[in-house]
């Protein structure tokens, strides 16, 4: 049986060549400085390109005005460019490849204060407010936002693009059936709720040069009753495999506008992201947060096991996920059939920790998914224990 490739080595991603077998995760860093890269931004990433990742991954740019789900969100245009190319380039100093992340925040966007576009008009639990369902007219101009957006990102040198189809955003909520209630041709069956993701995903590939990687972030399971499960999205990365639009699909889980914890895992930082907010709505969180943000126990690649479902009924390149904070997890998410692994938290703790298991230290890392880094997102997000 031929041995399985080493975390440090190199790995193909579409037309790029991965350094190895570790990227930074999409995770929101809350650095920007009024919808611009502040300096702040900049070396956040310069330093996890310089612990050793692969490729850095910028969350969450927004595609146009209306798709961003927090205040001073980037939105991906010419007024952004700039900051945009001064972070692929400190990514590229570093010797690291730099992906940009691209979505609509979509229902979501109910924590801006708005009504938040979606599939369908379906009651928000976080605003207490029905979401307005998208019109041919607002589907028309976000698939060309997206493609806008992934020609920008190639303009400031970025090398691969990760559309976000998942955790609840709007490509996710057509992706749903139960958040996507519609009887037109983005609604019905498998191959309908797709359609809109798979027009995006046309519109990015066709915005782009051969040169640059097409990445697709997606839901593996909702965790929520009647949402997105396993079979869909088996069925959806088929349908993306035969338009020939991606070059890999990152397996994730969970909604950030249902139920954020079951993404996360682990004790749920109410009382931490209480005392983020001013009074009365500190005191509405901290007695009624447990029901938004539930506890799911914590174990070591919670998604690996439907990644090597997804890796033995597809062919797409996978790229897994799931509080990964172990060298031998990289190493069964890899001999699984993943071409690489995404870590979040893990490089919140240590930036270096790439290098560190590369350098023959081989033990775990710090992190201790205590998810007290969630609420700092508000302020730059940061691991809380480093801080202390």
């Amino acid at each position: 049986m031929e041995a399985s490739p080493s975390p440090f080595s190199t790995a193909r991603l579409g037309p790029l060549t991965l350094r190895n077998r570790f990227i930074k995760a999409a995770t929101f860093e809350g650095m920007a400085d009024d919808g611009l890269v502040s300096d702040r931004l900049v070396e956040f990433h310069r330093s996890v390109a310089a612990g050793g990742v692969a490729m850095t991954t910028l969350a969450f740019l927004a595609v146009c005005e209306d798709g961003k789900g927090a205040t001073g969100e980037i939105v991906v245009d010419e007024r952004s460019a700039t900051g945009l190319q001064r972070l692929a380039d400190a990514a590229h100093s570093e010797g690291a490849l730099v992906a940009g992340q691209i979505g609509h925040a979509g229902p979501v966007a109910v924590a801006l204060g708005s009504r938040g576009l979606a599939a369908s008009r379906v009651l928000s639990p976080m605003a207490i407010r029905t979401t307005r369902a998208a019109t041919a007219e607002d589907i028309d101009r976000i698939v060309s936002a997206f493609g806008s957006a992934a020609r920008h990102l190639q303009h400031a040198g970025f090398d691969a693009v990760e559309i976000h189809m998942g955790h609840g955003y709007l490509l996710s909520a057509f992706l749903s059936p139960v958040l996507n209630r519609r009887n037109d041709a983005y609604g019905g069956d498998v191959e309908r709720r797709a359609e809109l993701a798979r027009r995006v995903a046309t519109a990015v590939r066709s915005a782009v040069d051969p040169r640059m990687a097409v990445i697709a972030k997606i839901n593996v399971d909702d965790g929520a009753r009647g949402g997105t499960q396993l079979g869909d999205v088996i069925d959806t990365i088929r349908l993306f495999e035969r338009d020939g639009t991606l070059d890999a699909v990152t397996l994730t889980g969970g909604s950030s506008f249902r139920d954020p914890m079951f993404l996360m895992r682990g004790d749920a930082p109410v009382r931490e992201l209480a005392q983020e907010f001013p009074q009365p709505l500190r005191t509405a969180i901290r007695l009624a947060g447990s029901q938004f943000l539930r506890t799911y126990p914590f174990h070591e690649g919670f998604f690996l096991d439907r990644a090597r479902r997804v890796r033995a009924a597809t062919t797409m390149p996978l790229i897994a996920l799931g509080g990964i904070n172990r060298l031998s997890t990289v190493k069964a998410a890899i001999n699984d059939g993943c071409i690489a692994v995404s870590l979040a938290r893990a490089l919140l703790r240590e930036p270096n920790i790439v290098n560190r298991w590369r350098s023959g230290d081989e033990q775990d890392g710090t992190c201790i998914h205590c998810n007290r880094c969630m609420p700092t997102i508000y302020r730059g997000t940061h691991c809380t224990e480093i801080a202390s």
